[in-house]
C-alpha cells in the first residue's frame, strides 16, 4: 500500500488538474506520484514545470533517449516503479525493440552509438551511492556531448534521482500500462513489480 493515496483528478485544484494532462502524452496516465504531490499543489506544479523543462529537447539529446536515460538511473538506484515508466517513455517516444532490451547492459551493444554509451555510463555513475563520476567518465562524456546536452543529460540523471527517491520510499502503485510494459520488456533484468502493487 502506498505511504499517501494519491489524489483523484477530480479532486486536484482546476489549474494543476489542467497542468498535469502534459504526463498523459509520454506516459498515457498521470502518475500516482504526481497524484500524491497533488497534497500540496504547490509541490505537484513546480515538479510538472520542472519536468516538462527537463524533458525539453534543445539540443542533440532526444526524447527517447531522455526516457533511456531515466531508465539506467532508475535501475542503478533500483526504482521499480520508474523503471516501469521510464521503459513505457522511451517506447511511446520510438525506442526500438533491441534498444529496449539492451538499455540495462549497454557496453556491449551494437544499437548504442559511442556518444550514447558515453552519456548512459555517466548516467549509472552519477545514480551510484556514493556517486561514481570520475574524471575517466567525464572526459568520455565531454568528448562527445556540449555543455548544453551535458546540462540537459544531468537534469534528467536528477530530475528521476528525486522521483527514484519519491517513488520508492512512499510506495507509489504502478499504474496498469507502465506494468503491462515493465512485465513485456524487462523480464531478463528481473523486474517484479514488488512494493509498487495496486491493492
Amino acid at each position: 500500500m502506498p505511504l499517501v493515496a494519491p489524489l483523484g483528478e477530480d479532486e486536484m485544484e482546476p489549474g494543476l488538474r489542467e497542468a498535469v494532462q502534459f504526463f498523459k502524452g509520454p506516459l498515457g496516465v498521470v502518475p500516482n506520484s504526481v497524484r500524491t504531490m497533488a497534497h500540496r499543489p504547490a509541490i505537484a506544479q513546480a515538479f510538472t514545470a520542472l519536468n516538462i523543462a527537463v524533458m525539453t529537447c534543445e539540443g542533440a539529446v532526444t526524447p527517447e533517449f531522455k526516457r533511456l536515460l531515466g531508465y539506467v538511473t532508475s535501475f542503478t538506484s533500483g526504482c521499480r516503479y520508474c523503471q516501469a515508466h521510464t521503459i513505457l517513455g522511451a517506447e511511446r517516444f520510438g525506442a526500438t525493440e533491441e534498444r529496449l532490451r539492451d538499455v540495462w547492459d549497454f557496453e556491449p551493444s551494437p544499437h548504442f552509438t559511442e556518444a550514447e554509451k558515453a552519456a548512459l555510463a555517466f548516467a549509472r555513475a552519477a545514480a551510484e551511492v556514493p556517486n561514481g563520476v570520475t574524471p575517466a567518465i567525464e572526459a568520455r562524456l565531454t568528448a562527445h556531448w556540449s555543455d548544453g546536452d551535458i546540462v540537459e543529460i544531468m537534469a534528467v540523471i536528477a530530475l528521476f534521482g528525486f522521483l527514484n527517491r519519491w517513488n520508492d520510499s512512499m510506495g507509489s502503485a504502478l499504474e496498469d500500462l507502465p506494468v503491462a510494459t515493465a512485465d513485456r520488456l524487462l523480464a531478463a533484468t528481473g523486474w517484479q513489480i514488488g512494493k509498487h502493487r495496486a491493492e
